[in-house]
């Protein structure tokens, strides 16, 4: 069976979002070998979620979960006397309800471009990001609070000070968030 595909993820196999184990999906009660391993904020705490469940959107629906905070995506306003959104809805549920989620220190953001929810690319750190600086320079100086130079030395995979990677779906743009713990 062909794996489904993640628009706003489409590196979510290679990065380790899903263990290679063998179960039962909680939701669609088939049979699988690959099990959900990052973030999924709900009330109840499924044993397994398998990526098709996640595509179609059944995990989210019968947990009334969410894979990514909708407030954590550029373009939404945690502020509720402020509702309407910036992005279109339908993308804003995919990359909540339909998209794995990044494994962070903190809360995720999710970055967004061209009115449009960035796809999450992957872990960056200083080399990752060495030839990008000229699209980066935005995110570095101003949205990330810390000094710009100690960003470039010192961003990191898996370390006290981790890149989150993401590109523009329309222009191709590189977007960057960095988080510490």
């Amino acid at each position: 069976m062909k794996l489904p595909k993640f628009k706003y993820s489409p590196n979510a196999y290679a990065l380790g979002l899903f263990d290679d184990v063998e179960g039962t999906c909680s939701v669609c009660k088939e049979k699988r070998k690959l099990k959900y391993n990052s973030s999924f904020y709900s009330i109840d705490t499924p044993e397994y979620i398998c990526p098709w469940c996640i595509s179609n959107g059944k995990a989210s629906e019968k947990y009334d979960g969410e894979f990514n905070d909708y407030n954590g995506i550029e373009g939404v306003s945690p502020d509720p006397s402020d509702p309407v959104p910036t992005l279109p809805a339908e993308q804003l549920l995919e990359v909540c309800c339909k998209t794995p989620s990044y494994v962070s220190w903190q809360q995720e953001q999710w970055l967004s471009h061209c009115n449009e929810p960035c796809a999450f690319i992957g872990y960056a750190d200083t080399e990752t990001i060495q030839p990008l600086l000229d699209e980066l320079k935005d995110d570095i100086e101003q949205n990330i609070g810390f000094d710009p130079s100690f960003i470039k030395e010192h961003l990191s995979k898996d370390g006290h000070l981790v890149g989150y990677l993401f590109q523009c779906i329309k222009c191709k743009t590189h977007r960057l968030h960095a988080d510490c713990d």
